[in-house]
């Protein structure tokens, strides 16, 4: 089998990784990639975007399954471009994936199916918004831009203050662009969060092991939100809670989708709180998390490839549940001095070569291009140091011990990624 990968950071080169290792496939692509995904398969100089080319370079390539990794192409159709011309396509169609797209739309889809989620105020207009928050009684709330924004859009607010400045950003200085032209406020909720990724045809769930990702940019959850600092997996959850999880909120979420004509085929991800009253939906993902994907993919002892067949086959039901190495996995992010602001890129990165990767110890690039003999930075996360140990604090140990023989200037990651250090 020929696979095409679409997407260039670390979901994408973990994803390559993964899908290398499987006997059907005999070559894999990645469109755009990165300089670690150059190491196990073919880069392609298409944009994950670029919808006509992909399409026209799956059909004279002839590739027998494209992987969607990022969010962009599915909301944008690539999906049903690739079904249009025969090429099995793995991820939700656009319809499927508004559930990201839109959170104004996945909150109403939540209240519609009445799935567990916090409660929810819609606005497309600054003095609207304003009005909303002068009329509210003084205590924390969430501002989200509603679109696609990289994982940057949230703002936990404590302040009325700090939340007039989060709308200000969506609305007049249009800091997220279009994403931010619909603004979501949120019930500030409080309790453990969880990332649940579940595959899923439409009918059959097949869920992942559960992870907890680290979002705040700074040690101790401080300082503004990112796409990800780190993650690791799995997290200790009683299984009374996976089964409210899996029947509050997988299977109500699946049924939605069914009965409003979206049905959903590829990774669902699930965004959690564990309040006191139960889980609640704090977002959906239309695809896997990164930096999740990179933990979990290490733990992942089954193939991968035919999960993802069998996904767009809609024959997940005749397939063995998934094994996963009961050893805990960490993954800590490297970011460029600066990131989620302003960072500077072609940063020459040294170090790789001293990191020996192996089944327990993998360094997936995320932002990185390879110029000449060297790595360079090309992004806000430049690469995730991966580790699997006897123990979450081996894991952990074994992560960061990799990740101090690997530097660049303004290199920064946070120190406290799966417990404190």
């Amino acid at each position: 089998m020929k696979i095409l990968v679409v997407g260039g950071g670390g979901r994408e080169h973990a994803l390559c990784w993964k899908i290398a290792q499987s006997p059907l496939v005999t070559k894999v692509f990645c469109a755009p990639g990165n300089a670690g995904t150059a190491t196990i398969a073919e880069n392609v100089d298409l944009a994950a975007d670029d919808i006509a080319g992909i399409r026209a370079f799956a059909v004279d390539h002839k590739i027998d399954l494209t992987v969607v990794g990022p969010e962009a192409p599915l909301c944008l159709g690539l999906v049903d471009e690739l079904q249009k011309a025969n090429r099995k396509c793995f991820g939700p169609n656009k319809a499927a994936a508004e559930i990201e797209g839109s959170k104004a739309w996945a909150r109403e889809l939540c209240r519609r199916h009445r799935i567990p989620s916090p409660q929810h105020w819609t606005f497309d207009d600054l003095a609207k918004a304003r009005a909303f928050l002068d009329l509210r009684e003084p205590g924390p709330i969430v501002v989200k831009a509603s679109g696609l924004a990289a994982g940057k859009g949230v703002a936990i607010c404590k302040k009325p203050e700090e939340a007039k400045t989060a709308i200000i950003d969506c609305f007049e200085k249009r800091r997220f662009g279009e994403a931010g032209a619909v603004v979501v406020f949120e019930e500030f909720l409080e309790g453990q969060e969880l990332s649940v990724m579940t595959l899923t045809d439409g009918q059959t769930i097949v869920p992942f092991e559960p992870a907890r990702d680290h979002k705040a940019v700074f040690d101790g959850d401080k300082g503004p939100n990112t796409g990800g600092m780190g993650a690791f997996s799995p997290v200790p959850v009683p299984s009374r809670t996976m089964a409210q999880i899996e029947g509050q909120v997988v299977f109500p979420t699946i049924h939605a989708m069914n009965r409003e004509g979206r049905r959903y085929q590829g990774f669902l991800y699930a965004g959690l709180m564990l309040t006191a009253q139960g889980p609640r939906v704090l977002e959906y993902n239309c695809r896997l998390g990164d930096p999740e994907t990179q933990p979990l993919l290490m733990r992942l002892k089954s193939d991968l490839v035919p999960l993802m067949l069998a996904t767009v086959d809609g024959t997940l039901d005749k397939l063995d549940a998934p094994v996963w190495d009961p050893r805990p996995c960490v993954t800590v992010v490297a970011c460029s001095g600066g990131y989620p602001g302003d960072y500077k890129k072609n940063v020459p990165i040294q170090g790789l070569a001293q990191v020996v990767g192996s089944a327990d110890l993998q360094v997936f690039h995320s932002g990185t291009q390879k110029k000449g003999g060297d790595v360079l930075t090309a992004g806000g996360r430049v690469l995730a140091v991966t580790a699997l140990g006897a123990d979450l604090i081996a894991a952990r140990a074994a992560a960061y011990a990799a990740l101090q023989k690997i530097e660049f200037v303004g290199m920064h990651y946070r120190k406290d990624i799966g417990g404190g250090r």
